[in-house]
């Protein structure tokens, strides 16, 4: 293997479990990303581990001479830089525009069209649902976060280069060397252990989720398939994850002892409610391994381990089959 690949925000919560990966399976791996985490040392022991295998470039994926430099001599493109939740969305709108829809845009043009590209959108944009939503089904996103990912995926769709995949995962949850503690099931670890009590608005509000190690194993299995999977989308997760809200915090119940409290008078901002069907990408022969209640059981073993209330990252990386 020495195709190369560039991945953009490859210093996230879902990049910083995916490049390792291509890294121990013999890709070349370039990393875009702007590190406002300061999660810079953990690639720097990459760089050590993997030498010329790894490339890494500080920058803003808005900004057309940084991505020109970056796409240079690539094979494949993953694109994951995107400003990821509705909360965070809401308050930096005209950045996450810029980054979630501005810079899809840009890279696309900019790409040739024997670039192959990844894109990752969000089931988000499935927004509220009846029935259960495969990858034909009318999209109806009702947050900003995932009007902005609607928009990126159209122009990719209408481009008349092709060679692309767009995926829609789940919820991603779990740990991640960049840990990320406001994904609905890591968020309820975290308030369960620190705040000994968990407040559920519209308890029965369907969303659906998928261990951020599945989802970085799924991106792999679609980069390492990709001819016969190109131009197509897939939902990324599983039907056993499609959960209620009050589901989780059940399952987060086996886990740890808190306090749940119902709030039957407020509506939760979050208006999603909706279930997925991964049926498609299974018959691709992918299937996830982990369920919510190991990958939720991972995380609050470390989560317990600190003392430091606000956690921005875990020096904490996966062992991969």
């Amino acid at each position: 293997m020495s195709e190369k690949v560039l991945v953009t925000g490859g210093g996230g919560y879902v990049g910083s479990v995916l490049v390792p990966m291509l890294l121990e399976r013999g890709y070349v791996v370039r990393v875009l990303d702007n590190f406002i985490f300061r999660q810079e040392s953990f690639f720097r022991n990459l760089v050590k581990d993997y030498g010329d295998k790894v490339e890494i470039l500080k920058g803003d994926v808005r900004d057309r001479n940084v991505l020109s430099k970056a796409l240079d001599n690539v094979e494949f493109i993953i694109h994951l830089a995107a400003l990821v939740g509705e909360l965070a969305f809401r308050k930096n709108l005209v950045f996450g525009k810029e980054t979630n829809t501005d810079s899809t845009y840009l890279l696309n043009s900019l790409r040739s069209k024997n670039q192959f590209l990844i894109f990752t959108s969000t089931t988000s944009i499935y927004g509220e649902n009846l029935g259960i939503c495969d990858e034909t089904s009318s999209v109806n996103p009702r947050m900003e976060y995932a009007l902005s990912k609607a928009e990126a995926e159209k122009r990719i769709l209408n481009s008349e280069k092709g060679n692309f995949i767009i995926l829609r995962p789940a919820t991603a949850y779990g740990l991640s060397p960049r840990i990320r503690l406001d994904l609905l099931p890591n968020e309820f670890v975290y308030k369960a252990i620190f705040d000994k009590k968990l407040l559920i608005y519209e308890p029965n509000k369907r969303r659906t989720f998928v261990n951020v190690y599945d989802l970085a194993s799924a991106i792999f299995f679609l980069l390492d398939n990709f001819i016969k999977m190109k131009d197509e989308v897939f939902n990324i997760g599983s039907e056993e994850l499609n959960m209620t809200k009050m589901e989780v915090a059940l399952v987060v119940k086996k886990i740890l002892d808190y306090e749940l409290v119902l709030v039957d008078d407020v509506k939760d901002p979050d208006q999603r409610d909706f279930e997925v069907s991964y049926k498609k990408l299974r018959s691709f022969g992918f299937n996830v391994k982990i369920n919510l209640e190991n990958g939720l059981r991972d995380l609050a073993e470390v989560l317990k381990n600190k003392t430091d209330k606000y956690i921005f990252g875990v020096n904490y990386l996966l062992k991969f089959d």
